[in-house]
């Protein structure tokens, strides 16, 4: 995007403010192309992007955790966390439970069902994965997952 393609691209008639501005628009748009090719996927097996993401942090666990414990690690966080899990469980894809010691904590778990949802879609988000990252590089993509987290420790450092 470099050399003024995303100006052109955006048919923006003055250059962009600085360098920063143009990264970050940059990484904006390709955040969206990628976040809607991935919804596509999602839709295919009746998921949304933060569904999948649910399922996938209760199987990276592999044990249930509370409600707000899979809050906290969602990619993008969702204000309605409770409707969310209702969805997933009225799916079939995730259980609730109750912990004896506080019945005030709700814990989600994985069904067998949600697991092989899981299975299913494991080759094709790789597979999306790898398409989307095709014009770089190995070594390219290592370097951008290295700016990618410098940049996120430096963004959690501004809220």
């Amino acid at each position: 995007m470099s050399g003024g393609s995303l100006q052109a691209e955006l048919k923006k008639r003055e250059p962009f403010v600085c360098a920063e501005q143009e990264a970050m628009i940059g990484l904006w748009r390709v955040s969206d192309w990628s976040m809607n090719r991935f919804g596509a996927l999602f839709r295919d097996y009746e998921l949304t992007s933060s569904q999948y993401n649910v399922l996938r942090i209760l199987r990276g666990a592999g044990e249930p955790l509370p409600v707000q414990e899979v809050a906290g690690r969602m990619i993008q966080p969702v204000p309605a966390m409770t409707g969310l899990v209702d969805r997933l469980e009225k799916a079939l894809l995730v259980e609730r439970r109750r912990i004896a010691d506080d019945r005030r904590v709700i814990h989600v778990s994985l069904t067998k069902k949600g697991e092989a949802v899981l299975k299913k879609l494991d080759k094709p988000v790789v597979e999306l994965h790898e398409k989307l990252m095709t014009g770089l590089s190995k070594s390219e993509v290592k370097q951008l997952v290295g700016l990618i987290e410098k940049l996120a420790g430096k963004m959690r450092g501004c809220e």
